[in-house]
């Protein structure tokens, strides 16, 4: 008998409703399935995120991997695509996958080495571990059957002037304006690269085959400028927005005023998030970087 961790049902019965707790109640089940269907054998305490249950595992021949336990959703739908054109190229492999329930077999990385530990010691190169990463992960064309990062722009866009109405704040009705704008002006060429969408610091872990491997893919289909903000704000310094841009520009072979552009349309995103979680102000990490790539 698995013990699902009370973190992950925490948040799935306060954000993800009827499915969310629906997630919950088939796991046990879910678990037992896939043990005997993969001749899988549970060898530690069971690790979760947001969206997922994640148990160290070994295979009947011995090899040790990862069993992933997937709330499907819009985010997730589309890694298991994700990591077979990726082919363990920068990222983790995916081993087995099952098409219905999501359900993914990975190999084992070391789960206490995230990157976030050397990004607490240089930044810069921890920074330069995920412009690495990103330059492989998005050389790759992205397969048919991802969300699309133009639909996605679109969808922001709409919802802005509503959202700037919401805001109190004269100063941050202006900044989410101006990245708006700065959206809008690529958003009619969104890009057709697979990204991962969520490459902070967090979901990098290291590998036995390679030193830092991606984890936790939200793919998308789109521009790799959409993708330098997480690192920008994870770990979150004011002074390390400049050159962490530069960098990582630099380093994924990105045209800057473009992956400006996108990077600005990355911080609507969060705004919006914010505001959509009640927040009355607009994220602060958010707001610097967006100062600082709009000169002010």
């Amino acid at each position: 008998m698995v013990e699902i961790p009370y973190g992950l049902v925490e948040v799935q019965l306060r954000y993800g409703g009827v499915a969310g707790r629906e997630f919950i109640e088939g796991l046990p089940v879910r678990v037992a399935e896939f043990l005997e269907r993969w001749g899988l054998r549970v060898t530690g305490p069971a690790m979760h995120g947001m969206t997922a249950l994640v148990l160290p595992v070994v295979r009947a021949d011995g090899t040790e991997a990862a069993l992933k336990l997937l709330a499907a959703d819009e985010e997730t739908a589309g890694e298991p695509l994700a990591l077979r054109a990726w082919d363990g190229r920068g990222c983790v492999r995916l081993l087995e996958w099952d098409g219905p329930t999501g359900t993914l077999l990975l190999e084992r990385l070391d789960a206490g080495r995230h990157l976030s530990a050397l990004a607490e010691r240089d930044a810069r190169a921890a920074v330069l571990v995920v412009g690495e990463l990103l330059a492989r992960l998005t050389a790759v064309r992205a397969p048919e059957g991802l969300r699309g990062l133009g639909e996605v722009a679109a969808g922001m866009l709409a919802r802005v002037p509503e959202a700037v109405g919401r805001l109190g704040d004269a100063g941050e009705r202006r900044l989410l304006r101006d990245c708006a704008a700065a959206l809008a002006e690529v958003a009619g060429e969104p890009g057709d690269r697979l990204l991962h969408w969520d490459l902070h610091f967090g979901n990098v872990l290291a590998g036995a085959r390679e030193p830092w491997l991606a984890i936790d893919p939200k793919p998308l289909s789109g521009d790799p400028g959409f993708e330098l903000l997480p690192s920008l704000v994870n770990a979150f310094r004011e002074g390390d927005v400049g050159w962490r841009f530069d960098l990582l520009a630099e380093v994924v072979g990105l045209d800057r005023e473009r992956a400006r552009a996108w990077t600005l349309g990355r911080v609507v995103q969060n705004c919006l998030w914010e505001l959509d979680d009640g927040q009355a102000r607009l994220p602060q990490p958010e707001v610097a970087v967006a100062g600082v790539l709009l000169g002010r």
